[in-house]
């Protein structure tokens, strides 16, 4: 391990203020994208920025790891000024490994921020990404290639390493470390943009309330990463972005899964008629039947099926006793449901 990965205290770094900015964090399915972007999006709202989220999911059910199928990202912009739309073009982009850098590079303004993974850029993840091949057969690393620290400001950072040497006495296996690589992404894009580590902190340990080694590893890495970011050279400046002026009053998180959730529970208390909402836990869906569970006082049953047909099918069965039957899914799990769904159609059913 280098000497980099502690380096010495420095002087602080200029702060540069801005308006807004638009991030996005982009990895494999299993590197906790999804969790990464919530946490920033979270230390957005606390620090009084307005904001608006796109999280993207794999369309497959478990892709291959490292291929372009399988990349999970998690978009945001927030702003000192009214926010409407999760942006378009990144003013920075966090690339957990080569899939990820090849899905999204398109999206970053030039002159963006680019940090990489370097740790993933290895001879399998660049076949597995599709990068082409020099004469000797070996896929290229676009790592290498001038262009890309020409175009954007591209800062490479072995962060798989840097994780592992932050959490090296600690008693977990060389998976459960890799895992916390996320937050050492985190960590540094939030002293990047001047961002509050403390609902980070307070949402990490009630996470792993239950394992104690793993709120020690996750907060370690966390700051280990804002800690790099102070105090390494390649980063010559930092943002801040002031708090947005909005009316006194309180504000809830809203996703599009929840605003659905009670859209649902307006529909079953206005016409006095029970949803059964019938349900196979799969990512993006699962937090539907979630909040759904929570508010079962509002004429709403959920039923957690076994599988995709038994979920819709118990849809169709509520509405034939007089319910108002639903179900909602991926999009291959509502290609499992396709000839349930070709039922319901075909009975005239309002389900």
């Amino acid at each position: 391990m280098s000497d980099t990965v502690m380096p010495a205290a420095t002087v602080a770094k200029p702060r540069r203020t801005l308006t807004r900015a638009v991030i996005r964090f982009a990895g494999d399915s299993g590197d906790g994208m999804q969790v990464t972007g919530e946490q920033f999006t979270t230390e957005a709202a606390w620090a009084g920025n307005d904001i608006s989220t796109l999280p993207n999911f794999p369309a497959e059910i478990r892709a291959p790891a490292g291929t372009l199928f399988g990349v999970s990202s998690f978009q945001l912009q927030f702003g000192s000024q009214r926010v409407y739309t999760p942006g378009d073009h990144l003013d920075a982009l966090v690339a957990m490994n080569p899939a990820a850098l090849k899905v999204h590079l398109a999206d970053l303004k030039k002159g963006g921020i680019l940090i990489v993974n370097t740790a993933a850029f290895d001879q399998r993840n660049l076949e597995k990404a599709g990068y082409p091949k020099d004469a000797k057969g070996e896929p290229k690393n676009p790592l290498n290639e001038p262009g890309l620290a020409e175009q954007y400001r591209l800062y490479q950072v072995d962060i798989g390493a840097m994780t592992k040497k932050s959490l090296e006495d600690l008693p977990m296996n060389a998976k459960e470390k890799e895992r916390c690589k996320n937050f050492f992404a985190l960590g540094l894009v939030s002293w990047i943009y001047t961002r509050p580590l403390d609902p980070t902190l307070d949402a990490i340990k009630k996470r792993f309330a239950k394992n104690p080694t793993f709120v020690e590893a996750n907060i370690r890495v966390l700051k280990a990463g804002h800690a790099f970011g102070e105090t390494a050279e390649m980063f010559s400046e930092h943002y801040g972005i002031e708090p947005a002026e909005m009316a006194p009053g309180v504000y809830r998180s809203m996703t599009g899964n929840r605003a659905l959730a009670w859209g649902l529970l307006a529909a079953a208390e206005r016409t006095k008629i029970p949803i059964v909402f019938g349900a196979y836990p799969i990512t993006p869906a699962s937090s539907i039947l979630e909040e759904l569970a929570l508010h079962k006082r509002w004429r709403v049953r959920t039923f957690q099926a076994e599988d995709e047909i038994a979920a819709v099918t118990s849809a169709i069965g509520a509405s034939f006793g007089g319910a108002i039957g639903v179900t909602a899914s991926s999009g291959p799990g509502i290609a499992l449901k396709g000839e349930g769904i070709g039922l319901a159609v075909m009975a005239e059913l309002p389900w």
